[in-house]
C-alpha cells in the first residue's frame, strides 16, 4: 500500500514539473509564432556549390 503513496507523490511531482514547464514556455513567447513553422519546410536552404 504505501508503493501507491510513492508512485502518486511521484507522478504529481512530474506533473507539477511538466505544467510549470507549459507555463515558462508560455511566458517565453514559444507558442507566439505558430505560422511560421508550417511555411519554413517549403523554402530549400542555401546548397553550398564548393563540393
Amino acid at each position: 500500500m504505501g508503493i501507491i503513496f510513492l508512485l502518486i507523490g511521484c507522478s504529481a511531482l512530474v506533473a507539477v514539473f511538466f505544467l510549470g514547464a507549459f507555463f515558462w514556455a508560455n511566458k517565453t513567447g514559444q507558442h507566439q509564432d505558430t505560422e511560421t513553422p508550417a511555411y519554413r519546410i517549403l523554402f530549400d536552404d542555401e546548397v553550398d556549390e564548393k563540393h
